[in-house]
């Protein structure tokens, strides 16, 4: 395979260059990745070789310590991978998000010899993971759960409930947060776990929502038992982990959405001859654009090790207000093929702004971090 690489580059620029070299030698074999559509299945699976190929060329190694499969580097040569694959034309791999999102809170929370297992399976594509945050009473105020975690001999026993679990239902293993605490402990009675999916006592129930996807899922806990070398960080220091993850899936995540979401907008100023005017496509941009600068701080921040605190609900809402103006614009101006059209090009429209409704909630709810925005940044009074 032409063009790989194994060693981290000595700046962006090489990496940036390099991995378009190598994107080009191996067009051919690359080009079965441009295919969209498929059961969820299908497009897994397909996603899933892309990964490993990247992975085989030690792309996706790059950012990663040694110490858990990765060639070493700073983080933020990372995002160079999917920042020239969106400029290609080439779909995100199968678990970019949850390698960005779950993978930095493991490598640095596991014990080193967990991680040293399971981490570089993530990378190759040969598991995906999952996030079980959310509950029905505890959404973006995830200090209120509930899901009960009992230490035993063994380890935990964990019983309740989770919901809006992303792709559940093809997870090797879920990043779980739990009750450890008492009932009143808030955040300082949370602790973090890396649970296998296959554990008797899980059930895992789709939910279908309105684009017509089975993303989300239902997760059911009756009585699990976790081991006690899954522990992530400190018994009742999962609160810890928790703010990890979402500075990855505010920060670097929306680095990745801001992407796949110009090439988006490319799409739209193409649309129909031009049918979208100038205004809009201006507006959408300027929008983009104001994402990109945000996102790209947060990903150097974290790259370079600095706290960003409550810098990255910024992100957050940025995020879904371009990704929301967007997908408004197409639905106002492509017409009624949108909402009534059976070709490929109105079917992906019609997905996308279905989809683009949950963006002010996945997350951190839009008024939630408009709050933290005027509190912990402006300093505004509660």
């Amino acid at each position: 395979m032409s063009a790989t690489v194994t060693a981290p580059p000595a700046a962006i620029d090489e990496a940036r260059n390099t991995f378009r070299e190598w994107l080009t030698a191996n067009q051919a074999e690359l080009e079965q990745f441009r295919v969209t559509g498929g059961d969820v299945t299908e497009i897994f699976d397909r996603l899933r070789l892309l990964q490993r190929m990247l992975f085989d060329a030690g792309w996706i190694r790059l950012g990663w310590s040694e110490t858990v499969g990765g060639l070493g580097g700073a983080p933020i040569l990372r995002s160079i991978v999917s920042e020239e694959l969106a400029a290609a034309g080439y779909p995100p791999p199968f678990s970019f998000a949850t390698q960005e999102v779950l993978g930095p809170a493991v490598a640095k929370f596991a014990r080193p010899e967990l991680a040293a297992v399971v981490m570089p399976r993530l990378l190759a594509g040969d598991e995906t993971w999952c996030q079980g945050f959310s509950e029905p009473g505890a959404g973006s105020d995830l200090a209120s759960l509930r899901l009960k975690a009992v230490e035993v001999d063994e380890g935990w026993r964990v019983t309740g409930e989770k919901v809006w679990t992303s792709w559940a239902q093809f997870a090797d293993r879920c990043v779980l947060l739990a009750r450890t605490g008492g009932p009143d402990s808030a955040h300082q009675g949370i602790s973090a776990f890396l649970l296998d999916m296959d554990t008797p006592g899980i059930q895992v129930s789709p939910m279908q929502s309105m684009n017509g996807d089975e993303e989300f899922c239902s997760l059911y806990f009756d009585d699990a038992l976790i081991p006690r070398d899954r522990l992530l960080g400190d018994v009742n220091g999962g609160w810890a982990v928790a703010m990890y993850v979402l500075a990855g899936e505010r920060g670097a995540a929306a680095w990745q959405r801001q992407i796949w979401l110009r090439t988006r907008l490319q799409d739209l100023a193409g649309a129909d001859g031009g049918a979208v005017g100038d205004d809009v496509i201006g507006e959408a941009l300027e929008l983009l654009t104001s994402l990109r600068v945000l996102s790209r701080r947060t990903v150097r921040a974290l790259s370079d090790g600095e706290s960003i605190g409550a810098t990255t609900s910024l992100d957050k809402l940025a995020m879904s207000t371009a990704e929301k103006f967007l997908f408004d614009a197409a639905l106002s101006n492509l017409g009624d093929d949108v909402v009534y059209g059976r070709g490929a090009g109105s079917v992906e429209w019609r997905n996308d702004y279905l989809y683009s409704r949950a963006s002010s909630i996945y997350g951190g709810a839009a008024e939630i971090q408009r709050n933290i925005i005027a509190e912990r940044l402006l300093g505004l009074p509660r």
